[in-house]
């Protein structure tokens, strides 16, 4: 795939979108969807992805407001870089820059070979992607695959 052509719906793992993740707490959201791109095969670790999510969560909010969070870890054990999405049943608690819960994650999954322009050019992707009016809200009221393709645009 050439990285001009990339399109997001190309880079979200299927296997590990949920439209009715449960979850108490942020820690308890991470855990669930990294467990789902374990089981995936993904990622060779979930407990080792989690604590190099944690480390950016450490250097600055990936809660982008309007009810969305950014997450995401570059890591050695990230077999497939990919997006997970998870739309949580209930709003919870993050550090966001609007000071509002989250009810949807994106989560970037980026293997070491992938970081640089590959990981920038996604990331910047999806951001222009959330800036569209109306977008953060479709997300958060997301509840098929089929919708999901049509909100991220193939």
């Amino acid at each position: 795939m050439e990285d001009e052509k990339m399109k997001i719906g190309e880079v979200i793992n299927w296997n590990a979108v949920d439209f009715d993740l449960e979850a108490a707490d942020k820690a308890e959201a991470l855990e669930k969807v990294c467990e789902m791109l374990y089981r995936d095969g993904s990622i060779t670790s979930a407990e080792e992805f989690i604590r190099d999510v944690y480390l950016r969560e450490s250097e600055g909010h990936t809660g982008i407001g309007g009810g969305i969070a950014i997450p995401h870890g570059k890591s050695e054990v990230v077999a497939r870089t990919c997006i997970s999405i998870a739309r949580l049943k209930k709003p919870i608690a993050w550090e966001t820059v609007d000071g509002e819960p989250v009810r949807v994650i994106i989560l970037f999954a980026v293997g070491v070979r992938d970081k640089n322009s590959y990981f920038v050019k996604l990331m910047s992707q999806v951001a222009r992607m959330l800036a569209r009016p109306g977008v953060c809200e479709q997300l958060t009221m997301c509840t098929s695959q089929q919708k999901l393709s049509e909100i991220l645009g193939g």
